[in-house]
């Protein structure tokens, strides 16, 4: 393991171990802190945070994608120091720390036994949104996370989700996908995060008027299995509390090849995460390159 493995894997370590110990004021004030400071510091992924502001917010000045920055950050801090301290949340401050709205399309498509997909993008929390389902709703769920370095590292994110009540695959191998049929044939739940795509060989949608690449895999388990698409996008206000939507399901076209099917059903699940990110920009928590045009194969996704 190279020095900068280590160093970022007890950094984790630490975050989890003390920040949770933290009376919630004073971690809410410390990841502002934190926030205020990488923001100010202007590394590449604060720049790269406007840049996509600036796709998401089109004529928006300087002075405007730099606010939104500044609160881009904050809201990304506060997600992290909120998953520090999820481990040690009381069951009843995960359920009034959530308020969905529509989640008639989750309870009934779930009521309904043929299994749904729930698809997000890197709004807000969606890790308190996860417990929040295993919480509030008593219900489990099954999905997938990308493979860190270094391992233990990874790990650490495995073990954190599943102490929250969810099961996790890694994202690389081919069994992942075989295993979500399986949950989803089962009348079970699926959460993907699904707004960029880390294969190479997802589908090109139109996402703010430009090409962007997102996973085919919400829209493949739903042709397979029959399971219920529903998109959700989910936002920070002023207080302690996240709020969230979910959107009317995502049906099948009745007509066309698998290819086809899977590249209409993506760009609507794309067009749900549109509503949600232009609404509430800042949190947006897209600190790589997601455009085509941004993505330098050279340099990787980043």
């Amino acid at each position: 393991m190279s020095a900068a493995d280590r160093f970022a894997d007890a950094l984790y370590g630490l975050g989890w171990s003390t920040v949770k110990k933290l009376p919630e004021p004073v971690a809410v004030r410390l990841g502002r802190t934190i926030a205020d400071a990488a923001w100010k510091r202007r590394g590449k992924g604060v720049r790269r945070l406007e840049a996509n502001y600036a796709r998401v917010v089109p004529g928006a000045s300087p002075e405007r994608l730099a606010e939104l920055s500044r609160a881009g950050m904050r809201s990304y801090l506060r997600y992290w120091m909120e998953s520090f301290r999820l481990p040690a949340w009381s069951a009843e401050r995960v359920r009034t720390g959530f308020v969905p709205k529509d989640l008639h399309h989750l309870t009934e498509g779930l009521a309904s036994g043929r299994g749904v997909v729930l698809a997000l993008p890197h709004l807000a929390n969606w890790d308190l949104a996860g417990a929040w389902v295993t919480t509030a709703l008593e219900t489990p769920f099954t999905t997938v996370a990308e493979r860190l370095k270094p391992e233990s590292l990874y790990d650490r994110f495995v073990a954190y989700r599943e102490g929250l009540g969810m099961e996790v695959l890694p994202h690389s191998g081919g069994a992942a996908f075989g295993t979500l049929a399986r949950r989803l044939r089962d009348g079970g739940l699926v959460c993907l995060v699904a707004d960029r795509d880390l294969s190479a060989s997802g589908v090109e949608v139109d996402f703010f008027g430009e090409r962007a690449r997102m996973p085919a895999g919400p829209a493949l388990l739903a042709q397979h299995t029959g399971a219920l698409l529903l998109p959700v996008t989910l936002w920070y206000d002023d207080s302690p509390v996240m709020r969230g939507q979910v959107h009317p399901p995502i049906e099948v076209p009745a007509s066309g090849t698998r290819a086809e099917k899977t590249s209409v059903m993506t760009q609507a699940l794309a067009d749900a995460f549109a509503t949600g990110i232009a609404e509430h920009p800042e949190d947006w928590h897209m600190l790589q390159r997601l455009w085509l045009a941004d993505l330098d194969p050279a340099k990787g996704p980043s």
